[in-house]
């Protein structure tokens, strides 16, 4: 795929569609009201807290770069409103723009998953139906746009994630477990700090008792 995404560019695409399905009313978003969906606490995978001036900066290259995102303007309001494009360059069925917009928003899921949270935005009887859904996506002639992930250890349905901010770097289980180790010996070199500053404080604080009673004593 040409087209690729970073990820604060891919959340405002996903809110844009995500809004677009379930509540078409009050589509499409002022830039106010897309902050507060790119925000959102709900149906969000990482949780984000990002400022006007940022989303503005992405719209701002998702209309002039990647020709994904239009500002239309809507009779009755002098509020600038924007909305997706992603018709204009591809012909997704309803079914596909949904699952594709859980990945947007929630990043790599499984089948059931993506057929538990799409289904608010779209009808999808079970996991096999999304499972189709995603072998053409992942075959399509303009595609590929999403990618079958290696099952992870444990795990017993394969997760999906989408194509458009490039293929996702996966590490195999000899790159995790130094990221694992590292990880923990970071914090444990934490753990010790603070225990040396704690104990330091308290002989600080020990000092001054010591100070003080001796301070005390010479007025009795």
């Amino acid at each position: 795929m040409e087209t690729e995404l970073n990820v604060l560019e891919e959340r405002i695409i996903g809110c844009l569609i995500e809004k677009e399905m379930a509540t078409p009313e009050y589509y499409p978003l002022t830039l106010n009201a897309l902050v507060n969906a790119c925000n959102q606490k709900s149906n969000r995978y990482p949780a984000m807290a990002l400022e006007e001036a940022t989303v503005e900066g992405a719209l701002y290259t998702l209309r002039t770069t990647h020709q994904l995102a239009v500002e239309v303007s809507v009779s009755g309001s002098r509020v600038a409103k924007y909305r997706h494009n992603m018709g204009a360059h591809w012909n997704f069925s309803p079914a596909e723009i949904a699952i594709l917009c859980e990945l947007f928003i929630r990043g790599p899921q499984t089948p059931g998953d993506l057929r538990a949270h799409a289904s608010r935005l779209h009808p999808l009887a079970d996991a096999a139906e999304v499972e189709i859904i995603l072998q053409g996506l992942a075959q399509h002639e303009d595609g590929p746009f999403v990618l079958q992930l290696p099952r992870e250890p444990g795990k017993r349905e394969n997760r999906w994630a989408h194509l458009f901010s490039g293929e996702p770097k996966i590490l195999d289980e000899q790159e995790q477990v130094p990221l694992k180790i590292e990880t923990v010996s970071r914090d444990n070199e934490r753990i010790d700090e603070l225990e040396n500053e704690i104990a330091k404080l308290r002989g600080d604080l020990d000092d001054l008792k010591s100070a003080f009673e001796t301070f005390k004593a010479s007025f009795d």
